[in-house]
């Protein structure tokens, strides 16, 4: 029986892998976006309450102009094609990160998706985009010393207390955190989620990596003894 509540996914190597099957870095991402579809229905069935997907980090701004505008094309694509289907899940869409960079356009797209899906009581699947765990966190202290300084809250800061002013606060912590791609680095995602969390870094690139894959890495990560520092 799955144990597990929160899953977060670095979805690397888009365009490594594209390159490799000798087409251009956008076909990857196009890929790529139809593994969402495949590993978020896999999750769904597998009963895990929250997917976390990192869609578009505060680093990938400095990628080529024309590699970013078509990044931020994928939100309305995905939904076009594949919001019937979770709605039919019963998938709550959430999205994590700054919202002043996305374009207008973009911006419409997800704020519908939410909107529409919004009193689904399924998996929530939720999209990091525009997001980095070091300004999440920032901003969480800046409204919380604002709330100190105009009298909404005492100076007794606890992590409970700090978690609410993330945000990610409503979602558990990380249970496990999958990278694709062969990467070894954790990319300033989820830093506080992440605390606990049980990694696994895998070889293949996010377009191939199967939801028959997916469902192998969560039933290892329910072998796994987790201590949380203690013993058991």
């Amino acid at each position: 029986m799955n144990k597990l509540k929160h899953v977060a996914i670095i979805m690397d190597g888009n365009g490594r892998w594209a390159i490799k099957q000798h087409k251009e870095r956008t076909f990857g991402h196009y890929q790529g976006v139809e593994n969402v579809r495949n590993i978020a229905i896999k999750a769904n069935d597998l009963n895990i309450e929250v997917l976390t997907l990192y869609a578009f980090s505060t680093e990938n701004w400095t990628r080529p102009l024309a590699e970013v505008n078509y990044l931020m094309k994928l939100p309305e694509l995905f939904f076009k094609r594949f919001l019937v289907e979770l709605m039919a899940k019963d998938i709550k869409i959430t999205m994590i990160g700054e919202w002043d960079r996305i374009p207008d356009a973009t911006q419409k797209v997800l704020k519908k998706a939410i909107l529409e899906t919004a009193d689904n009581k399924g998996m929530i699947l939720n999209f990091a985009m525009n997001y980095g765990g070091k300004q999440e966190i920032l901003t969480a202290i800046n409204k919380y010393t604002t709330d100190v300084k105009d009298d909404k809250i005492k100076n007794e800061i606890n992590e409970t207390i700090f978690n609410t002013y993330l945000d990610s606060g409503m979602f558990p912590d990380v249970d496990l955190m999958i990278r694709t791609s062969g990467e070894y680095r954790i990319s300033n995602f989820l830093l506080w989620k992440l605390a606990y969390a049980e990694l696994a870094f895998i070889p293949q690139a996010w377009p191939e990596f199967t939801p028959e894959q997916f469902e192998q890495l969560i039933m290892e990560y329910n072998q796994r003894d987790r201590r949380f520092g203690g013993l058991k």
